[in-house]
């Protein structure tokens, strides 16, 4: 076989033709066009996407297909733990399926059937170390063009909400960051609940050299009200950032004023900002009347961040009320530390009887999702998916968390390894 046919060839060809037909494509028919490319490899392609609970896969094609749970089965698998897995297809030939990230934001899998391609099997699909690097690009590149074509697709938007969205809901989601992002020191991961009904709460993050800012919202009320004054916290800290300020105290000021400003009644929200030096693992945070972080250390929950308080976002404070001056707490990381951010939503769902959620609760389940070493946003999806199913998945406040991991390693749970062939 020439070098021009060979399977070098051919891979390079097909990769070629999803970024060229990715410049025009429309997202849902994004499946199409990766099953094309890869027909002259004798293999056959299926893009799933996530819904936005992450509690199934969506195929995309323009007309809807059943969708398939992540709980339980080998593509939801894939899909939590960043593997390639293989399965067996329904008329019994083989599939793998592959991990789609832009970044390192799940976005979903890639289905490949590989019964009829060229490159020889050896035993099964993991001897085969140069077909995963091959599949693991081709995701990879399914993922950014995905992401980048999904923000002007209503279409991908309704199957992945699974549902309308309230007003508020549309209003914080067009303003919030993708849910994990990642460097060779770090993971941040977020979740937003109930996602089609989300008001008053909010996340943002920054990353800019060795410097990662954080933060977390919780604006009080659960209509547009709140979600403006979300969208006004998050507008607040980030103006202040990009502006170049990076003493936490003065991008709390900013915020605050944003919303103490706007007419008609009162409006606040509560607030936890953050800053962490990846490289030195020196964490700055700023509580502004918010719920603590939660540190996590080998595997436990080994304290609460109860720093030194502000008033809330947007609450008047007079001379004359005597209030302390606002400091900045700092904490001292370890590697593989994480911090766990959220909103009082999560320990204050009931159940049917009442009950709450409870810190206790959150804490027993964020270890034992440390002891499994589960990635980031697997833990938060499986944390997020716990608050809802104890409220018989009708929260009645808006429910944020947000965890952070620091190390040089922590990125390597969401990557696939590969051994040399």
């Amino acid at each position: 076989m020439s070098s021009s046919t060979g399977p070098g060839a051919l891979w390079e060809r097909a990769l070629a033709d999803v970024i060229d037909a990715g410049h025009l494509v429309v997202a849902e028919r994004l499946s199409a066009v990766l099953d094309d490319a890869v027909g002259p490899l004798g293999l056959d392609a299926e893009l799933l996407v996530a819904d936005t609970a992450q509690r199934v896969l969506i195929p995309l094609h323009p007309e809807p297909r059943e969708p398939v749970d992540i709980g339980a089965t080998v593509p939801g698998r894939a899909y939590q733990y960043g593997d390639i897995l293989e399965g067996t297809a329904e008329d019994g030939g083989c599939t793998v399926w592959i991990p789609v990230l832009d970044g390192m934001d799940r976005l979903g899998v890639l289905r490949i059937g590989l019964d009829a391609r060229p490159v020889p099997r050896i035993d099964g699909v993991r001897d085969d170390p140069l077909l995963h690097r091959r599949l693991w690009t081709l995701a990879g590149l399914a993922g950014h063009v995905l992401a980048a074509k999904s923000v002007y697709s209503d279409r991908v938007r309704r199957r992945r909400s699974r549902g309308p969205i309230s007003a508020p809901s549309e209003l914080l989601w067009q303003m919030m960051l993708p849910r994990t992002a990642a460097t060779e020191r770090l993971v941040v991961s977020a979740v937003l609940e109930p996602h089609r009904d989300v008001a008053g709460d909010a996340y943002d993050y920054s990353v800019e050299g060795d410097r990662v800012d954080l933060a977390v919202f919780d604006a009080a009320g659960h209509d547009l009200r709140a979600g403006t004054t979300a969208a006004l916290a998050v507008t607040g800290t980030r103006n202040a950032r990009r502006d170049g300020e990076r003493d936490l105290r003065a991008v709390a000021d900013r915020a605050h004023a944003l919303i103490a400003t706007q007419p008609g009644p009162p409006r606040f929200a509560t607030a936890v900002l953050a800053a962490l030096d990846t490289a030195s693992g020196v964490l700055e945070y700023l509580n502004a009347g918010h719920v603590p972080p939660l540190l996590v250390r080998r595997g436990k929950v080994v304290k609460e961040l109860s720093g030194p308080h502000r008033v809330p976002l947007g609450v008047a404070t007079r001379a004359s009320d005597g209030l302390p001056p606002v400091r900045v707490a700092r904490e001292q990381l370890e590697p593989g530390d994480q911090l766990l951010m959220y909103s009082d939503g999560v320990t204050e769902a009931r159940d049917a009887h009442g009950a709450f959620f409870g810190e206790d609760r959150l804490v027993e389940l964020t270890e034992r999702a440390a002891a499994d070493r589960l990635p980031a946003p697997e833990t938060l999806r499986r944390l997020a998916i716990a608050v809802l199913d104890h409220q018989d998945g009708r929260l009645q406040d808006d429910a944020t968390l947000l965890l952070v991991e620091w190390s040089h390693t922590a990125h390597l749970r969401m990557i696939p390894s590969f051994t040399d062939g």
